[in-house]
């Protein structure tokens, strides 16, 4: 079975756990990696060619070897994005003016006074904002900003919503998590109906934009409320097959919402191999592919999240075209049943 497995069409590079802010909702940056003991650019060459890599940490530009990790990861990829806090803003702009074709993301908590609180360093929106507004007059296209929804910031969702509509940025949305990758278990929503209030009036503007890329954020976030709620995925995971995530350690794993209370392993190590190939076609692999088949958990992040998308793309395009005639007829969008898509092509 597990030579069956193609190969991954996206995947996630964690090069390093430090990070210097000090978010509430995450404690990477109390468990960082030990500088000496980090994945070296390198290991770049063992990995497959993919349609889309993302670099995230920890703080990616808190490593002075980035720039050795874009350029060798530009030719195992058609397009990069790099998660940052922005805190780094003069390394942020000098990569970029060296691979303009680059993305960037700016994680941005709420406004100002939000976000500095919730991420633990004042002035991180001033800097934040400023690579990105940098960005923009420099001419970088694949440019934007998120939030990852919680109680403490659901007033700001919509306002940020509106700072990226008007800046021209992408708008990418998360919720609190629970996981080993942010070290924290007691991530949760006291509030779920302000989060889901907000969320449902997100939706709606994002398919009444005339931008197809908004139509389907909507779904997206139509999966977050599905998340908030304690609901089934509305599309399967199929993490460690269509996706994978390589750690600071070179671990290799499915994804990065595993949780040790419910189940944690790894695929295999890339620093232990020559090959790729090698750890995604094994045995192990498979036995981590039939964990994740009937993983308790239902997580709904954008790394496990978007590639099924695409994959199964007559689903969301479904449920899109459907929305925005209720919208155009002014019935409105209906929350009160969620159907999950099942691998087969059927709903539940």
């Amino acid at each position: 079975m597990a030579g069956l497995i193609k190969g991954p069409n996206e995947g996630s590079i964690i090069v390093t756990y430090r990070c210097p802010m000090n978010c509430v909702m995450c404690n990477i940056h109390g468990n960082p990696t030990e500088k000496q003991k980090e994945i070296a650019p390198e290991i770049c060459e063992r990995l497959p060619r993919v349609s889309f890599l993302n670099i995230t940490g920890g703080e990616p530009f808190i490593r002075e070897d980035l720039e050795e990790f874009v350029a060798r990861l530009r030719k195992k990829a058609r397009r990069i994005v790099i998660s940052t806090s922005g805190w780094y803003v003069e390394r942020v702009l000098e990569l970029a003016s060296k691979y303009p074709d680059i993305g960037i993301r700016v994680s941005l908590e709420g406004l100002c006074c939000t976000n500095d609180s919730l991420r633990g360093r004042k002035g991180g929106f001033d800097r934040g904002l400023t690579v990105l507004l940098e960005l923009r007059r420099m001419g970088i296209k694949d440019i934007g900003f998120g939030i990852t929804l919680s109680d403490s910031n659901v007033q700001d969702l919509l306002k940020l919503y509106e700072l990226a509509k008007n800046l021209r940025m992408e708008f990418a949305t998360a919720a609190v998590h629970n996981s080993y990758y942010f070290h924290v278990s007691d991530n949760s929503f006291q509030h779920p109906e302000k989060a889901e209030s907000v969320l449902k009036e997100l939706v709606e503007r994002l398919l009444k934009e005339n931008n197809v890329k908004s139509w389907f954020r909507a779904f997206f976030n139509y999966g977050l409320i599905n998340f908030i709620r304690k609901g089934p995925r509305v599309l399967p995971c199929e993490a460690g097959m269509l996706n994978f995530f390589l750690d600071p350690y070179g671990n290799v794993f499915p994804c990065n919402g595993m949780e040790e209370c419910f189940w944690f392993e790894r695929m295999g190590n890339l620093a232990e191999t020559k090959s790729f190939k090698d750890i995604w076609e094994s045995g192990q692999a498979e036995r981590v592919r039939n964990k994740v088949r009937n993983c308790p958990k239902q997580c709904w992040m954008i790394g496990t999240a978007a590639p099924v998308m695409k994959k199964y793309i007559h689903f969301p395009l479904a449920w899109v075209v459907r929305n925005k005639l209720r919208l155009w007829t002014g019935r409105g969008i209906n929350y009160e049943v969620i159907r999950p898509f099942t691998a087969k092509g059927k709903q539940k």
